[in-house]
């Protein structure tokens, strides 16, 4: 096995590294920054520097935070112009109308902790965003919350990254465990979300049929009612005609004594 490069040549290139991806990560939301920082966890976590894992929790949370100001800031100079900006457009296209409507239901009841459980839900950041630079919310009450929320999304993401390094003894073991944990991690909130769409849809469907069936039932009602309708019409007609009949044979009686 090649052996790693010196811990201070690890640091010099790695931590600039991290910071540029996860910045670009805030920016651009393809890329993956979660494994990124499990990654650089795991890297530090077998190095002999005590301090290198709190080195990589600083320089990602920061990141971060800094990549979240630059793009809530330009998608406010999006909301403020009349022609909009390709950022916000960007933004809008990542989202949809049904999650943003949550996000926005979020937002007026929580406010600050809807940001922190955004950072920590996977794809659940642009959504929250979005709902906040909708609702206008100053760009300084944006970056308070903000703050907390990045440092524990990088507090979540690094102890994925330390128990993928504490269950192998080589780094690059760990470093797949760790991309593997996060790519769990991200993909279960989408599939619950898939899940509860497909029931939903499912519970949609079973309440048209029933609703079809009771007008179904209420027309065979009104057709019987209609069937009897005719029948107690010529019920009564026979029952005037006997009495016409009767009539006339009451007065013969009487004339032959």
């Amino acid at each position: 096995m090649r052996e790693l490069p010196p811990e201070s040549t690890q640091q010099a290139v790695g931590y600039p590294s991290l910071f540029l991806l996860v910045a670009l990560g805030a920016l651009v939301p393809i890329v993956p920054t979660g494994a990124i920082v499990s990654s650089a966890a795991v890297v530090a976590f077998h190095q002999a520097s005590p301090l290198s894992l709190l080195f990589v929790f600083l320089v990602s949370a920061f990141a971060a935070w800094l990549g979240d100001m630059a793009l809530y800031w330009l998608g406010q100079r999006g909301v403020r112009s009349r022609n909009g900006s390709r950022w916000l457009a960007a933004l809008r296209s990542r989202v949809t109308p049904e999650r943003l409507a949550q996000a926005q239901e979020r937002l007026d009841s929580h406010q600050v902790s809807v940001l922190v459980l955004s950072r920590l839900v996977p794809a659940g950041r642009i959504p929250v965003m979005l709902a906040c630079l909708l609702a206008e919310m100053p760009l300084r009450r944006f970056v308070r919350g903000d703050a907390a929320a990045c440092l524990a999304w990088a507090a979540t993401y690094q102890l994925i990254g330390i128990l993928g390094g504490s269950l192998f003894p080589e780094p690059w073991q760990g470093v797949v465990a760790a991309v593997g944990l996060t790519a769990l991690f991200s993909a279960v909130p989408a599939l619950w979300r898939r899940v509860r769409g497909t029931s939903g849809k499912v519970a949609s469907g079973a309440s048209g049929a029933s609703g079809t069936s009771g007008s179904s039932g209420a027309s065979g009602t009104s057709g019987t009612s209609g069937t009897s309708g005719p029948s107690g019409a010529s019920g009564a007609s026979g029952a005037s005609g006997a009495s016409g009949a009767s009539g006339p044979s009451a007065p013969s009686g009487s004339e032959h004594p």
